[in-house]
């Protein structure tokens, strides 16, 4: 398998979804969001999205299984091969017309991340990686910042749609960086959350109760730019183990103690 040309190839996949995603916005009625619970929207866009990366990824690798977030395929728990997709990462960024919002794709191999791919559509940025081989945003290539403190980043989160009793550790998280670093932003898609810290936007990104899909495309892309993505534990339980901490290498140890022990 040549993981640099599978991932240009699904790249195009990815383009394709953005595109469809970025001519829906124009017409996009509100009315068409169905909730799944009271702060988790989805649409046709995101159902239609996912058809179109599955059926585009199926092409390019017949015999790779799936997870999905919308589940327009059956998810396959135990595939060697498989690609792990958000068609739509930031939702309600996309039915209220705020960006951020994007495509990502990830494919697993036995296990392991190998291919990570996040389209943002608003500026039209395809972020990439392959294990290995870097990563890379339009075909140019990135890496992570050399910001050594806390005091000196600009970090990103996201609010959690659940699980409430963590919040009053996770608000103290933010007292402190707001009393001591350059601040902290929150876009609404973790997937951009990630890419940007992989490009230098931000110096780091945590986030709790995310998904694998959330999270999958824009870690590897991370990890390929030079930087660290674990769990709040430091363990690599970030894909399911719903809590993700990325950021630069020499940052990671003192942005984890804040996320994890703010006091």
């Amino acid at each position: 398998m040549n993981l640099e040309n599978l991932c240009a190839a699904a790249c195009e996949v990815a383009r394709a979804a953005g595109h469809f995603i970025g001519e829906e916005r124009k017409k996009f009625d509100l009315n068409e969001v169905v909730n799944k619970g009271q702060r988790d929207l989805v649409s046709y866009v995101d159902l239609q999205s996912e058809k179109i990366i599955v059926d585009g990824l199926r092409n390019l690798l017949p015999g790779a299984g799936f997870l999905t977030e919308e589940k327009t395929v059956d998810n396959e728990e135990n595939a060697s091969l498989r690609w792990i997709i958000d068609p739509l990462d930031g939702t309600t960024n996309f039915i209220h017309g705020v960006p951020a919002y994007s495509a990502s794709i990830a494919l697993q191999k036995d296990g392991e991340l190998v291919i990570g791919i996040v389209y943002e559509v608003n500026l039209g940025e395809c972020f990439y990686a392959w294990k290995n081989g870097g990563a890379y945003c339009n075909g140019k290539k990135i890496s992570v910042t050399k910001t050594e403190h806390l005091k000196n980043a600009l970090t990103a989160t996201g609010f959690p749609y659940r699980e409430f009793p963590q919040m009053p550790r996770f608000f103290a998280t933010l007292k402190y960086l707001f009393n001591n670093s350059h601040g902290v932003r929150r876009l609404g898609s973790a997937a951009v959350d990630l890419v940007y810290v992989a490009c230098g936007r931000f110096d780091g990104f945590f986030e709790y109760n995310l998904n694998a899909w959330d999270v999958a495309g824009g870690a590897l892309i991370v990890q390929e730019a030079g930087g660290t993505v674990t769990d709040f534990k430091g363990g690599n339980d970030f894909l399911f183990g719903k809590e993700i901490i990325a950021s630069n290498t020499h940052l990671h140890r003192e942005f984890t103690q804040v996320v994890v022990d703010p006091e």
